[in-house]
């Protein structure tokens, strides 16, 4: 292993090279370049092989990022492949999307001691990319069908992982979505930049060809009742996430030209994806040479100044109410927005919308921080007399996401709620109260990252599978 391995302290922190800002703010093509095989093997084996591997630990999905390191430094390729693979149904789009500097980079050893992380998501991309380019990537083969099948509802990375676990098993599968496309938010609210549409595609294709059946353009609770698929199908799992734009309650909200984020974010990716979408075309949700504020300060508001800044607008300024190091999305998000020409307003607040129909410019509050609140964060107060004016041709609002109004989106009195309005699980089996329906990803835990939605779309799977054993097993009894 010292051959390979550990060699943290002779071979400098390398990434994938990124395009330059004035190349890449032209186009919404992703800004990483691939490793070529040499330096993968080169950046895998500075893993330290520390006996207590902390980015596994707190990795969602517990990958098994110290041994892929190690087959990746010496060659061994295809089983790097097969091993990341086995955790994780997608490691293709979480070596792009994952908040790696908070999760499994950021709690690296060698980070820690100061020789900068593993370069952890960059291999994992480079490692599934080779897969895909020399064929090993293959559908499944199913060696027996069983009888029962299971519907679910939702096409984003919690249904789309438990379908292939479930499928895996010999289960017949159906996903049932609302939109025209299987990938939920990555296809719609991701942006290419950080995440080609190809990728989703590909990898939805491949669920296709293991037997696994989309039925698209059908919203559950409108089209087709809850109830209804319970008798198609021996189980269900709910897996549709949150959408519902959390508002701004403040004098001027009703002012034209104030957009949710996701509309905004869906009418960029459906243009990028050859749609005709006539309120972008019309200028209305296109950022072109308009002074722009996005206010919020998560993953999600770094997708929006990122996408304003490629629709080419007159300036990009984001509004957040508290500083930096406070700031929720991924650091790394936030300096490649830096770097493409957006304008952070650190420890600022809107306090009001100015315009007569449309929004003409936001008086902002300046912030101070005091004393942390019930969830550990310091709370942000008001600054008496800070107020300033901004001009604002279009605000975007990015301040995350609500579950809809569930028992009546699916047309289900009987499902139980949370207080928070998302739905009421056994935390143990992911259950509902509806015997034979389940629930994963942020229909159960409110909006989240990829990488948990796919951890829950996994276990819900185990549960599932559990749970039509003991059913068959019922069902022989009685007969």
């Amino acid at each position: 292993m010292k051959e390979k391995m550990l060699k943290f302290v002779e071979l400098d922190q390398q990434s994938p090279h990124k395009r330059s800002v004035n190349e890449r703010t032209e186009d919404f093509a992703e800004i990483y370049k691939e490793f070529i095989n040499k330096k993968a093997e080169e950046q895998s084996s500075r893993c330290s092989q520390c006996g207590v591997p902390f980015c596994q630990v707190h990795c969602p999905l517990s990958n098994n990022i110290p041994d892929w390191l190690k087959l990746t430094a010496e060659g061994r390729l295809e089983e790097a492949y097969h091993l990341s693979q086995s955790t994780n149904n997608m490691p293709e789009v979480c070596g792009r999307i994952c908040p790696q500097d908070r999760l499994c980079e950021g709690n690296c050893v060698i980070e820690q001691s100061g020789h900068g992380t593993v370069t952890i998501g960059s291999i994992e991309k480079f490692i599934t990319e080779n897969a895909w380019e020399n064929g090993w990537i293959k559908p499944l083969k199913i060696s027996v069908n069983k009888n029962q099948s299971i519907g679910i509802i939702g096409a984003g990375p919690a249904g789309l992982a438990c379908a292939e676990e479930l499928r895996k098993k010999g289960y017949h599968i159906t996903i049932y979505d609302r939109y025209d496309r299987p990938g939920g938010l990555l296809i719609y609210g991701i942006p290419n930049f950080k995440l080609e549409k190809y990728v989703v595609e590909r990898r939805t294709n491949l669920l296709k060809e293991s037997g696994i059946k989309f039925v698209q353009n059908i919203e559950v609770g409108k089209k087709i009742k809850l109830t209804e698929l319970r008798k198609k199908h021996d189980a269900i799992l709910i897996a549709t996430g949150v959408y519902k734009a959390r508002e701004i309650d403040l004098p001027g909200s009703e002012l034209k030209n104030i957009f949710p984020a996701m509309d905004f974010l869906t009418a960029s990716n459906k243009k990028g994806l050859g749609d005709k979408v006539e309120l972008f075309d019309n200028g209305t949700l296109n950022a072109k040479d308009k002074n722009v504020v996005v206010i919020g300060g998560g993953d999600t508001a770094m997708d929006c100044v990122r996408t304003c800044i490629r629709q080419n607008a007159k300036s990009v300024k984001c509004l957040y109410r508290r500083d930096r190091e406070n700031m929720p999305g991924s650091a790394r998000e936030v300096h490649n927005a830096e770097d493409e020409g957006v304008k952070f307003l650190w420890l600022s607040s809107p306090k009001e919308f100015i315009g007569k129909n449309s929004i003409k410019s936001l008086i902002v509050n300046k912030i101070k921080l005091g004393e942390p609140d019930d969830s550990g964060r310091r709370k942000p107060i008001i600054q008496n007399g800070s107020e300033f004016e901004l001009q604002a041709d279009m605000i975007i609002k990015a301040l995350g996401f609500d579950p809809e109004e569930i028992p009546k989106l699916f047309d289900e009195e009987e499902l139980k709620v949370t207080k928070w309005g998302t739905i009421k699980i056994n935390f143990d089996t992911l259950e509902t109260n509806i015997p034979g329906v389940f629930a994963a990803g942020d229909i159960v835990r409110g909006a989240s990252l990829v990488v948990w939605a796919i951890k829950d779309g996994r276990e819900a799977a185990i549960s599932i599978d559990k749970y039509l054993e003991n059913k068959i097993k019922k069902e022989q009894k009685v007969a």
